[in-house]
């Protein structure tokens, strides 16, 4: 079992930003695909962006190509969500989630709910207008 923990979240401002990182417990966050997701109230969950287990491949949502950036560092079992010129419409839940499949090619990078194992509780964004 992994356990994920989001950090990061908080109230800015449009045209500000803010840094997320998901923290993985155990030896295999290298073999993991990470994610980020969000949800707000009463829609649901949407995909943000993803990368690959070495970080070879990134993709975004449309909505924040441009703006937000996906990293990881395997040495510290952390993935992070750089997002600059938040705008009202970012506001939601983020959460971070592992794909543990091993039989995709190293990279693969999910954008589907579905294709995920493991989740965190979500850190709260939001951005005032």
């Amino acid at each position: 079992q992994v356990q994920l923990v989001e950090s990061g979240g908080g109230l800015v401002q449009a045209g500000g930003s803010l840094r997320l990182s998901c923290t993985a417990s155990g030896r295999t966050f290298s073999t993991y695909a990470m994610g980020w997701f969000r949800q707000a109230p009463g829609k649901e969950r949407e995909f943000v962006s993803a990368i690959s287990r070495g970080g070879g491949n990134t993709r975004y949502v449309d909505s924040v190509k441009g703006r937000f950036t996906i990293s990881r560092n395997n040495a510290k079992n952390t993935v992070y969500l750089q997002m600059n010129s938040l705008k009202p419409e970012d506001t939601a839940i983020y959460l971070c989630a592992a794909d543990r499949k091993t039989s995709t090619t190293t990279l693969y990078a999910a954008d589907e709910v579905h294709e995920y194992d493991y989740w965190g509780q979500g850190t709260q964004v939001t951005v005032s207008s």
